[in-house]
């Protein structure tokens, strides 16, 4: 009997989970209940069944990862992190039930919502298993009653007033079912009907920040998602974003004095500080976010071998994204672009201000790296704490490292600390000390990605880049969709319908060029293409200056323009000025006067072209 079999008896089918030398761990896959164990002697009557037949029996069509549209794919990975806090603890009943609960209330969902999760993965092992059905619910229309009900709850109750429900139901008798006089109509709601109304389509959050407003809100009611770092890392696939600015002087390629660059990086809390990636840069925010992604999921032996460092892939096997960031409040990774990734499936955990112990394995391993090569650099323009002091030498002068050497230097070190770096204080696990793994951060991120509830999520370069990039409102005209003020027009697909009737639309574009914008049309990226070719080639801050220079020239030409308007009407007057109106107007002989008219005006240009100047030859 081997892990993951599926067994058949009297139309039931089950799944093996976990085998032991006279038990076996099994799940009802019809019923999805939750797993029990068995006696061998008890399910050795027990058929063999495909997976095929499972799909059969319950109805179910499972679908590849990468064929998922995003928003399903999205959903199915942020139902997966639910359920990889609790495979760990999925043999032993007392610690499964309290991570099923722990992980429940993280979430904020309900325990029952956590099982089901849970048994529904175990009973087909397919992430795609987890993605919600569609469900067809016709919209129903409120009658008059529910639209007083919703008047009456929005005027009298979601105030600061804290009015209480009877008062608000009073309200809205006195306002909707009295008659001029204030005598109440023969047909009118009861309280219990309004009271019914109110439970149904309240939420707690509506009715905290209307009741006691924002602030109140923000101090003592909305989730709090930071925890502890062990809670974060049940498993691989928990990653901690940080960045630093690195403590040493840089020159350019001739020599000069540049600065010192800012150094972002990702690391593993469950394997303790494996470095899934790195961004080294002149700036940061959300440009080196976006550096740092697309290292996270590149091919570190390519990577490597860009700057001349040949590696083996075991060396720093990292190439997909973790499923959970964990970050601080910094700005950029609180800002709309950033938390685009969600959409690839990740969630976002941002931990509480001034609490940097909650995310101390990446603070930690900032310092590990760069004290590692810091006695190779202190006479190479590495920052010296004591340079304050009097006739201390200027460490900046000292400078000869450009970026390219000091990334080199960064890759050594982030290699040395992934597979050489001893975790002496590592929890180690018995599954961990029966396979005799290895006490450096890499070691044990292999192991970690081999157990269940490994969360990691493959995600292609193209993919990451479209999602990070800004993002902004745009409109469709006839002129074509209309971002920032340029038209646009896809090539691929026929929007004439779109630009006919117009309409709203969010577009995705690359602040470097104005060449192409992507409109965001159900989870996909549709390329379009820039009309103006004026502007071909140029970035949008070039184009935006170029149009302030022309709004500065026309703004200036102005006065102008009224002036000549004002001199045109000068002489038109002066022109029609004294002209009397004939009231004896022959109308019918108008073609006769006409063509006496066009006779008298009539001209021979040849003639009075004069001969010298017509004859070219005689001259």
């Amino acid at each position: 009997m081997e892990k993951n079999q599926l067994l058949k008896d009297n139309g039931c089918i089950y799944r093996v989970l976990a085998v032991e030398e006279d038990a076996v761990l099994i799940i009802d896959c019809i019923r999805k209940t939750m797993p029990k164990w068995y006696k061998k002697e008890e399910i050795n009557g027990y058929g063999n069944c495909t997976e095929e037949e499972l799909l059969d029996a319950t109805g179910t069509v499972l679908t590849e990862e990468d064929d998922l549209p995003p928003k399903a794919r999205r959903i199915a990975h942020e139902r997966f992190t639910v359920v990889a806090g609790i495979l760990p603890f999925l043999a032993d009943d007392r610690f499964r039930t309290k991570a099923i609960g722990r992980v429940a209330k993280e979430k904020g969902i309900s325990i029952q919502t956590a099982r089901t999760y849970l048994c529904q993965y175990l009973a087909f092992q397919d992430i795609s298993v987890l993605v919600p059905k569609k469900r067809c619910v016709p919209d129903k229309e409120l009658t008059k009653d529910e639209k007083n009900f919703r008047w009456a709850l929005n005027k009298f109750y979601f105030t600061r007033h804290k009015n209480s429900l009877k008062t608000a139901y009073t309200y809205m008798i006195k306002e909707k079912y009295c008659d001029g006089e204030g005598v109440l109509l023969p047909e009118c709601p009861s309280f219990n009907q309004f009271r019914y109304f109110y439970s149904k389509y309240k939420t707690r959050q509506n009715v905290i920040i209307s009741r006691n407003g924002i602030k109140d809100y923000q101090r003592n009611y909305r989730p709090l998602l930071g925890e502890g770092v062990q809670e974060f890392a049940s498993n691989v696939g928990v990653g901690m974003i940080d960045a630093t600015i690195c403590d040493i002087y840089l020159v350019d390629d001739a020599g000069n004095l540049v600065g010192r660059p800012v150094l972002t990086i990702i690391t593993d809390a469950y394997s303790n500080g494996f470095v899934m990636g790195y961004s080294l840069t002149w700036e940061g925010g959300t440009y080196s976010l976006r550096d740092l992604m697309l290292n996270v999921i590149d091919d570190k032996v390519e990577w490597c071998k860009k700057f001349g460092i040949i590696i083996k892939k075991e060396q720093w096997d990292s190439k997909q994204m973790p499923a959970v960031i964990v970050s601080d409040m910094v700005s950029e990774y609180q800002s709309a672009t950033f938390s685009q990734i969600t959409e690839l499936g990740v969630t976002l955990v941002n931990l509480p201000p001034l609490r940097p112990e909650l995310k101390s394995i990446v603070e930690r391993s900032f310092q590990l790296l760069q004290d590692s090569v810091k006695p190779f650099l202190m006479d190479h323009g590495y920052v010296d704490k004591n340079a304050g002091e009097r006739l201390a030498p200027d460490y900046r002068k000292n400078a000869c490292l450009t970026m390219e050497d000091y990334e080199k230097v960064i890759i050594h070190a982030i290699l040395f600390n992934n597979n050489q770096r001893i975790v002496g204080n590592y929890p180690y696990t018995e599954e961990m000390a029966e396979a005799k793994v290895q006490p450096y951060p890499g070691s044990i991120f292999e192991w970690g990605k081999k157990q269940p509830g490994c969360n990691l999520i493959a995600v292609s370069k193209k993919e990451l880049i479209m999602t990070l990039l800004p993002r902004t409102n745009a409109r469709f005209a006839r002129q074509g969709l209309i971002v920032f003020g340029l038209r646009y027009d896809s090539e691929k697909r026929n929007f004439t319908e779109e630009y006919l009737t117009g309409g709203d639309a969010i577009a995705a574009y690359n602040p470097e060029s104005a060449d192409k914008v992507y409109l965001i049309h159900e989870g996909n990226f549709i390329e379009f293409c820039l009309i103006e070719s004026r502007f071909t080639g140029k970035s949008f801050g070039e184009i935006k200056e170029i149009q302030s220079i022309q709004r500065n020239i026309i703004g200036d030409a102005i006065p102008k323009n009224l002036q000549g308007r004002v001199d045109l009407a000068s002489h038109v007057e002066r022109i029609v000025e004294g002209k009397e109106k004939s009231r004896d107007v022959n109308v019918k002989g108008i073609r006769e006067t006409k063509k006496r008219a066009k006779e008298e005006r009539h001209k021979d240009f040849i003639e009075e072209v004069q001969d010298g100047e017509f004859d070219r030859t005689d001259a």
